[in-house]
């Protein structure tokens, strides 16, 4: 994924997770839409985010401008 931090054993990048949280989604909305996540990977994914901010957001930057 060009280097983007992603989900383990998953192409799902946590800019993406961190985007559709913004963007209201809920916890149980993800895990349905993403099956193969588990609400092990969204707390290691929002601890992630909140470690590494400037990433994440310059991530979520480059998305939108795209």
């Amino acid at each position: 994924m060009g280097g983007d931090a992603c989900i383990r054993q998953t192409r799902i990048p946590v800019w993406l997770l961190v985007s559709l949280q913004r963007q209201g989604a809920s916890e149980a909305y993800i895990l349905e839409d993403y099956p193969t996540l588990s609400a092990t990977d969204l707390v290691n994914a929002w601890r992630y985010a909140e470690t590494h901010i400037d990433e994440i957001e310059a991530a979520i930057h480059r998305q939108e401008a795209a």
